[in-house]
């Protein structure tokens, strides 16, 4: 990552190559189901850039030979097929733009298709280091200019380069002498586009670079209005934001001012090329060496001439945007998932009940570290050798301070990530053998942070998922107790809940929680915290649910709250990454060591605060 004086340059800010043949071959491939829907397009915008040259040759046939004859029969049938072609000319272009859109939006739904699937199956610690915001980008924004490439770029740059070859080659045969002193203002043109180019692609680059900026502003304090609003940041805030917004806003001016001065330039040194017609091709026609037709026709073809140079300049600018959003989309595309299902899965041994064991397992977070830290230095293990084993219908829990690596045990058993060292089996199956799907499914996992997704109450609970019945649903929702709590709602479960269950409590979407859970009826349940967010008073009525959805079910249980706890069958104590202490409640408060004090400084503190 390069460094400014501003900061580090992100991936919105780079710019990149104009154009990349590969990038665009690979942009290409897109439009292969759709090969006979832009050979169709190519050769609309062909025949229409043919019908460009129909006016002025029109012209000059009536100039040069029918006024002279006074044929108004000539007259009538060229007017009738200039009519003709005008129709066609417009019945054409409403059929390119239907099917070049229709071909972008396409290629635009396959695209972001592509990135949403490969999304759901990276790790989770890509999503870690990326912010979502960064990552919503690449499926909305970038693919969006990708849609205007293909749309308003690919396909349509075709009409442009023939409507101009079409023209110069009419030039040339009409006069090729009056051809060359129309083309005499090209390098102006030219250099004026190159100008243009270069001055709008860096503003582009500002728009981009401030357009995040606001969109990481906007979602930062929107995500943060109740600190705001606590702290009296009102003001504060909006004084920022209108910083960031003018900063936008200037960018914005400069980009109308480079059009403001381009086209006005463009139309000047057409009006330049005009003149030298009429003042050159005058002379010619008193000379009688050039029909005044030919000069008429000149004149119209050299107006439509310009047009289509403007239109590729602002097509390169497209290009350019595309070229940088395509390197972001397909650079997001190329990364591998670290963690994925065996090519040759195993199967668990059929009356499979849940054993699960930890062997001697290390793991640290991020390659990052690795490489910045260097291969000789030791990394940050967060579960340092590691071993235990939870026997089938056993409930064990796990306890420890913050940061001592409870949550990390979950994450390992789910293959959320993946040990250094060591191996985790499931009945006794290496769980890097066992297919993602079922390894996953055949565990119910309550957290402590519970996110419940806009919908209904009942589509919360089932996610869709065709194991999970009606009658499963209601049956887990009444076993935790959440049923009386959603019956109250107007719709009951078929009640939209806003974003991330607003409109239920903290508990009241913990115990839904727990209900997404046991639909599925998994083998082994993993409660990470599951109860901390729960009141003593909704707390008290799902332990008595929770001590009969565990019989029989391999249970891992990290507690904060150690009241929680004291019937597991074991407790394990991990302290900075070890396993440090092994036992039940009871045998843990005999031994006086780290559970004890852990016990006494909580309950201590309880009754302080009673």
């Amino acid at each position: 990552m390069n460094i400014t004086p501003e900061g580090p340059i992100r991936e919105e800010e780079a710019l990149g190559k104009a154009y990349d043949a590969k990038l665009m071959r690979r942009l290409l491939r897109y439009l292969r189901p759709y090969r006979l829907h832009v050979v169709a397009a190519i050769f609309m915008l062909v025949l229409a850039s043919g019908l460009e040259l129909v006016g002025p040759w029109f012209t000059k046939v009536v100039i040069d030979q029918a006024i002279p004859a006074e044929d108004y029969g000539l007259i009538t049938r060229i007017g009738l097929l200039f009519l003709g072609a005008l129709l066609l000319s417009a019945l054409l272009g409403y059929a390119r733009t239907m099917l070049t859109t229709w071909i972008g939006q396409r290629v635009m739904l396959d695209l972001r298709r592509q990135v949403f699937s490969h999304l759901q199956k990276l790790e989770l610690s890509f999503f870690d280091r990326n912010p979502v915001g960064r990552l919503m980008t690449r499926v909305t924004g970038d693919i969006e200019v990708l849609n205007e490439m293909f749309t308003s770029g690919v396909v349509t740059v075709f009409g442009d380069v023939f409507t101009v070859l079409f023209i110069v080659t009419a030039m040339l045969l009409l006069d090729w002498k009056l051809a060359l002193v129309t083309f005499t203002v090209l390098p102006a043109v030219f250099g004026a586009a190159w100008l243009f180019r270069y001055k709008v692609r860096q503003v582009y680059r500002d728009i981009r670079v401030r357009v995040a900026r606001i969109n990481a502003y906007l979602q930062e304090r929107i995500s943060g209005m109740e600190v705001v609003q606590l702290f009296g940041q009102e003001e504060v805030a909006q004084d920022r934001f209108a910083e960031v917004n003018d900063d936008h806003l200037q960018a914005h001016l400069r980009s109308i001012t480079y059009y403001a001065l381009f086209f006005p330039t463009i139309e000047i040194l057409s009006a330049v090329a005009l003149a030298m017609i009429l003042w050159y091709g005058g002379g010619q026609v008193l000379q009688g060496a050039v029909s005044l037709g030919v000069i008429a026709a000149f004149l119209q073809y050299a107006r439509r001439f310009f047009r289509p140079i403007q239109d590729l300049s602002e097509k390169y600018n497209i290009l350019q945007n595309a070229m940088a959003s395509s390197e972001r989309v397909f650079r997001l595309l190329d990364r591998e998932p670290t963690i994925a299902g065996p090519e040759e899965a195993a199967s668990r041994p059929s009356g499979a009940r849940g054993r699960i064991e930890f062997e001697d397992v290390w793991f640290h977070y991020g390659l990052e570290q690795e490489q910045e830290s260097g291969a000789d230095e030791e990394p940050e293990w967060v579960i340092r050798g590691v071993s235990f084993t939870v026997e089938p219908g056993q409930r064990v829990a796990v306890v420890g301070a913050t940061g001592a690596g409870k949550s990390t045990l979950i994450s390992l058993l789910m293959r959320f990530y993946e040990p250094q060292r060591g191996r985790i089996l499931l009945d006794g199956v290496d769980i890097r053998l066992l297919p993602l799907e079922e390894l996953r499914t055949s565990m119910g996992l309550v957290l402590q942070d519970v996110y419940l997704f806009a919908g209904t109450a009942r589509g919360n609970i089932d996610l869709d998922r065709e194991s999970v019945s009606a009658s499963a649903v209601l049956d887990s929702a009444r076993r935790v107790g959440v049923d009386r709590y959603v019956d109250r709602l107007p719709d009951g479960f078929d009640q939209v809940l806003g974003e991330r269950g607003s409109g239920l409590s903290v508990g009241e979407r913990q115990l839904l929680s727990f209900a997404r859970a046991l639909a599925g009826n998994p083998g082994i349940l993993l409660l990470d915290e599951a109860t901390s967010s729960v009141d003593s008073e909704i707390e008290a009525q799902i332990e008595v649910a929770l001590d009969e959805l565990m019989r029989g079910r391999t249970s891992l249980v990290i507690a904060h709250r150690l009241s929680t706890i004291q019937n597991a069958d074991r407790i394990l104590v991990l302290h900075h990454g070890e396993v440090c202490e092994s036992g039940t409640h009871a045998q843990l408060l005999a031994r006086g060591g780290m559970y004890a004090r852990l016990h006494k400084l909580q309950f201590s503190s309880h009754s302080t605060a009673a």
